[in-house]
């Protein structure tokens, strides 16, 4: 028999919120994190204007010595991981330290740190780069430094699998503590991409809406006037344990983690698949691993990019797998208020499900306006809503044609 796995403990820094409760209520305000971007000089782009964290200070968190060692997706993983424990109130120590594993996914890893060094490297030459260069752009940067500062030497990895990267974490996490190789998982994603050269990479791609004189309502999923995403940043983390661990110490269990699915398209390395083939196997393998039907759903975080290819795969995988029983789930999506996190936004849609069954309340997609005749769904529009959720599904889909599906829930 598999252990079961729940969720005890929720952290996330985001572009609406440093703090999980700041973000939730910001999301059931319809707040978007849109603005222009502080980061670079972007005039000479075709989007200037991003979803940036806001007063998020790692110096103060952390201290000169310590910050300067972390790139940012670093600094916000770590952040979003202390707060995600303090919530559960596990406490790691020698008696439990080999069973307590870390895993973060990234799509990009330290990239902002790559880019510095790369210009200290041309002006000052080689021999002035940092030391600290290497440790900080890699990838598992942010697991490795978690598992330093919290003291778990159990299982520890960092994941790529583009924009699917938390997703995809969260769900691996869970499968080692079924399988018996860990008690606790830290598990989610980082992403802090919002850098000249990816914004450029982005928009000749044309994957990024160049509503530059109206950024709060740019991002706007599902809609018939979508014209691409807005770049996020942030982290999502939460704490996952064997429901005997989480009981044994008697933890405030937030939910149950109930089913995962993974596929990929074997299509195309940025377009998503027809009408959504691979994404649709992802749900439905996700519905089998949790042992539930179509009609257990109740509501999906979907991936909603607003983009005009993601939206209406996306819509068409959903009715591919629910049939007509689509028609009467709510789905939305919160990137029309975050933005899209890229690697980190799977995990922080794990949050965010997870405080929609905590809460009985649905976040809403804002800035729909136009209804698209090819996304014909209950997309919860502009104003949240209040209901009793069960069980969620929650989308991902990245480059490379990854698709990631998580259900989480209510703990009974």
């Amino acid at each position: 028999m598999r252990k079961r796995v729940v969720l005890t403990g929720l952290g996330c820094v985001s572009p609406v919120g440093n703090n999980v409760k700041e973000t939730w209520e910001s999301l059931l305000a319809g707040r978007s994190g849109a603005a222009p971007i502080t980061a670079f000089d972007a005039s000479a782009h075709k989007t200037r204007f991003a979803a940036e964290v806001k007063g998020f200070d790692g110096v103060a968190m952390f201290g000169t010595r310590e910050a300067r060692k972390m790139d940012r997706f670093t600094q916000f993983a770590t952040a979003a991981t202390l707060e995600a424990l303090d919530q559960s109130g596990l406490k790691i120590d020698e008696a439990n330290r080999d069973r307590v594993g870390v895993l973060i996914g990234s799509g990009i890893g330290g990239i902002i740190t790559l880019i510095e060094q790369h210009e200290v490297m041309k002006e000052r030459g080689p021999d002035r780069v940092s030391p600290f260069l290497i440790p900080m752009m890699i990838s598992d940067g942010a697991a490795g430094n978690i598992a330093i500062r919290i003291g778990a030497r159990g299982p520890n990895m960092a994941l790529a699998t583009a924009c699917a990267s938390g997703t995809n974490a969260i769900g691996e996490a869970a499968e080692m503590i079924r399988r018996g190789a860990a008690d606790v998982m830290v598990a989610g994603a980082s992403e802090a991409a919002i850098v000249a050269i990816a914004m450029a990479g982005m928009n000749v791609m044309t994957a990024l809406s160049t509503r530059n004189d109206d950024p709060q309502r740019a991002s706007r999923p599902f809609d018939k006037n979508r014209d691409g995403f807005v770049m996020g940043e942030g982290a999502g983390i939460v704490i996952l344990e064997s429901l005997e661990h989480a009981q044994s110490r008697g933890a405030n269990i937030l939910c149950e983690f109930a089913g995962y699915g993974t596929t990929d398209d074997a299509y195309h390395i940025s377009a998503p698949a027809e009408n959504g083939a691979g994404a649709a196997i992802s749900m439905r393998l996700a519905l089998e691993n949790a042992g539930l039907g179509v009609g257990d759903i109740q509501y999906i975080n979907a991936h909603g990019t607003s983009t005009q290819l993601n939206d209406k795969s996306e819509t068409a995988a959903i009715k591919t797998v629910f049939g007509e029983q689509a028609y009467k789930i709510p789905v939305s999506s919160t990137k029309s208020m975050t933005g899209h996190l890229l690697g980190a936004s799977g995990a922080i849609e794990a949050v965010i499900g997870t405080m929609a069954i905590l809460n009985d309340t649905l976040p809403p997609t804002i800035n729909y306006e136009t209804p698209d005749p090819v996304c014909d769904l209950d997309y919860v529009p502009n104003q949240p809503r209040k209901a009793v959720v069960d069980h969620v599904m929650s989308n991902s889909f990245g480059f490379g044609g990854h698709n990631a599906t998580l259900i989480l829930s209510r703990n009974k």
